[in-house]
């Protein structure tokens, strides 16, 4: 399985508004230049989030986006649906119809197995986790010493 751009980015995104949640609204322009997304592509993503509850905005003075819900609310897993939809690595996992072979077919299972494990790791991270796991690798970027 594969995330496209708009799961990647919206992801980045995401994990931009965990990192400063209780801030007040985050200006758009400033996620894309932190996370260096295109400011067009990242409105048409912020969009979809906000269609699905994950994300609330307001225009003007003051105005910008922000989490709808505290970042350890926010399962990453949730993010990745409203982002990518469906991410069964085969067809036949969410919809047994679209194959006639599915009820005898062991690797359907095993894509099943793959399908499971997904779940289970983006079930476990939430955007808090995200967040921090970003401000760790911030801090042990500035710990590397160049000689």
């Amino acid at each position: 399985m594969k995330l496209s751009t708009k799961g990647r980015y919206g992801t980045r995104a995401l994990m931009e508004m965990a990192r400063h949640y209780g801030e007040g609204p985050l200006l758009l322009k400033d996620i894309s230049k932190r996370q260096q997304v295109s400011l067009q592509y990242l409105e048409h993503i912020v969009n979809s989030l906000v269609a699905a509850g994950l994300v609330k905005s307001t225009r003007g003075v003051g105005g910008g986006v922000w989490l709808a819900r505290p970042p350890a609310e926010i399962k990453l897993s949730e993010a990745v649906h409203v982002l990518e939809g469906d991410i069964s690595p085969v067809k036949c996992i969410e919809d047994p119809k679209t194959c006639k072979r599915s009820c005898t077919c062991a690797t359907r299972d095993v894509w099943s197995e793959v399908k499971t494990a997904i779940d289970g790791v983006l079930d476990s991270i939430t955007l808090k986790d995200l967040a921090e796991r970003q401000r760790s690798k911030e801090s042990d970027e500035n710990d590397i010493y160049y000689i």
